[in-house]
Order: C-alpha cells, then sequence, then structure tokens
C-alpha cells in the first residue's frame, strides 16, 4: 500500500535516465542524476516532485556544470528516512550527507520552493559553502494567517494516517486531478510533465513522504536567519505562482544582505517546467563569472539591490 516507486518499471521512461545512479549515503539510498563537466551544481526539487522537476532544465546545463540532482529522500526514487528527519534540519542534514559521500562541493545551488529552503539551511549550518543560491520559487517564509496555523497539524495528521496516502494515490489515478493540481500551481506544463506528475502521485509511498515533509517543515527559524546569510541569493520569482506569490521572494530578498530579486513574467510556481529555456540564462551567467573570477561573490556589494 505504501511501496516505493519501481526503478524497472516507474523509472522506463524517466527523463535524463543516462544520468541516473543510485547511491547510498546516511542510511538513506538515493536516486541522483549527475551530468556534465564544470563547477559542481546542486539542484533541489519541491515539496513532492522528483527529479522529473528538471527534465528541460538539466539538459541545458549540463554543458557548463557538473550537475548533480537528486530525489529528495521519501520522493521519487530515493528510500524514506524515520519520520522524525523529514525537516527541514534533516533533509538538510541528508543532502549534505550525500555530497560528502559523491565528494562534491556545490559551487551553486539551485532550490526550487522547498528546494530553496534546503539550499539556505545547507549554507547557514556551514554544510556547503557556495558562492550562489539560486531560489526558484523558494518557499523560504512561513506562510500567514489560518494557513500558516493549521497546516502542518493537518499534514501531520494526514500523513499519519495510512489510508490518506493510499486513498489519494487512488485518486491521482484520474489524470484530471493531477492536472487540477498542476493548473492550481498557476503553471501550463506539457503533457510528458502532467504524466510524471501522475506517476509519482499514483504512488502513496511518495505522497506519504511529501505530507510527512509538510508536517515537520517550519520555516521561521529559517525566516529569522536569513540576515546571517552571506552567500549571494538571487530569487528568481513567477509573476503567476499561486502557491508561493512573488511577493513571498521580495520580502525575503529584504532580510537576506546579499540578495537580488527578478520577476518570472507569465510564469507559475513551475517556471523552470514551463520554460527551461527562459531560466538557464540565470544560472549559465553564474557559471560564466564563476569560470571568469572563480568566485561568484564581489568585494563590494549593496544589500538588496533595485
Amino acid at each position: 500500500m505504501s511501496g516505493a516507486l519501481s526503478w524497472k518499471y516507474d523509472g522506463r521512461n524517466w527523463p535524463n535516465r543516462d544520468s541516473s545512479r543510485f547511491v547510498s549515503a546516511g542510511r538513506i539510498r538515493w536516486h541522483v542524476q549527475i551530468a556534465g563537466t564544470g563547477p559542481c551544481l546542486l539542484m533541489l526539487h519541491g515539496t513532492g516532485s522528483a527529479t522529473n522537476s528538471w527534465a528541460g532544465l538539466l539538459p541545458i546545463l549540463r554543458d557548463g556544470f557538473t550537475v548533480v540532482a537528486p530525489d529528495l529522500p521519501g520522493h521519487g526514487f530515493t528510500s524514506a528516512p524515520a519520520s522524525s528527519r523529514m525537516s527541514l534540519p534533516g533533509f538538510a542534514t541528508a543532502v549534505a550527507d550525500l555530497c560528502a559521500e559523491l565528494e562534491v562541493d556545490p559551487r551553486i545551488i539551485v532550490g526550487h520552493s522547498a528546494g530553496a529552503a534546503i539550499g539556505v539551511q545547507m549554507t547557514l549550518e556551514g554544510y556547503a559553502e557556495p558562492d550562489w543560491i539560486v531560489s526558484l520559487n523558494g518557499a523560504l517564509l512561513p506562510l500567514r494567517g489560518i494557513a500558516g496555523t493549521v497546516f502542518s497539524p493537518l499534514a501531520k495528521l494526514l500523513a499519519g494516517t495510512l489510508i490518506v496516502p493510499w486513498l489519494f494515490s487512488i485518486r491521482a489515478a484520474d489524470r484530471r486531478v493531477v492536472e487540477r493540481l498542476v493548473r492550481e500551481t498557476g503553471s501550463r506544463i506539457d503533457r510528458q510533465g502532467i504524466d510524471r506528475y501522475a506517476t509519482l502521485a499514483r504512488n502513496a509511498g511518495h505522497v506519504r513522504a511529501a505530507l510527512e515533509m509538510m508536517a515537520n517543515w517550519q520555516l521561521q527559524p529559517l525566516a529569522r536567519d536569513l540576515p546571517r546569510l552571506q552567500t549571494s541569493l538571487l530569487l528568481l520569482a513567477g509573476k503567476r505562482d499561486r502557491t508561493v506569490p512573488p511577493h513571498f521572494s521580495q520580502e525575503a530578498g529584504e532580510l537576506a544582505p546579499h540578495a537580488e530579486f527578478r520577476l518570472l513574467p507569465d510564469l507559475g510556481h513551475l517556471a523552470h517546467e514551463e520554460r527551461p529555456d527562459a531560466i538557464a540564462p540565470h544560472i549559465v551567467d553564474l557559471g560564466k563569472a564563476l569560470t571568469r573570477f572563480g568566485t561568484g561573490r564581489p568585494a563590494q556589494r549593496t544589500a538588496n539591490p533595485e
């Protein structure tokens, strides 16, 4: 009822499959995609997604970077740790363990939604020392109002009930359910993208991991610590994002001392899946600066540039 995805069956047509490998680190069996040559670029997807999220972006970036893109714990084809480790600090530690096992030192961390929070947390904890963090519609600040008050306890309750992830996965067998969920993010992705999310959503183990992650996700400490982030932070926000509206990225940029905010017109929460060709140049430019100057942090920089 809550079995993991099968690489043999569910992974037959997985995007960028030729870059996939399985690695054990920190008592987790990871599915990770590694491709390209150049400075290490660590890519961290958001809640409920997996490496499918980078289907279009990874092939572009592999020309200038060594791209390392894992399925987060419990997501996709990566095994799930104990529920107590399904938290922001737990995920930051787990990804750090993976990087140590792979012997990689990320120069740039690209995180989508909750993945951006993981990248920031890793940096604040000293697990990584990137020159840049790129936040794609990053979930860096806690929800406000009633959603912030009840969502985590509700997710915790649902995740603790085995029948709920199973029932959701059964309902997700109807492709229209998945199409509606994606549409509600403010994004429009192609049929193949919908099919991959349907594969994930039909698996009760993946759904349970996403619920447990949301149940244990606490962003108040991260928001409190953003002012001490010394790494350059590039905040890309889709104007049509209905999941993490752009003003959250703007406000995060006002807290971080070395932040730049860029608004992406006509794109939603899954901006990098809608238009990977529009997102890639922002990251490629950082890679060029790394190659040219050897570091991404300017000697002098004003906080919160306009």
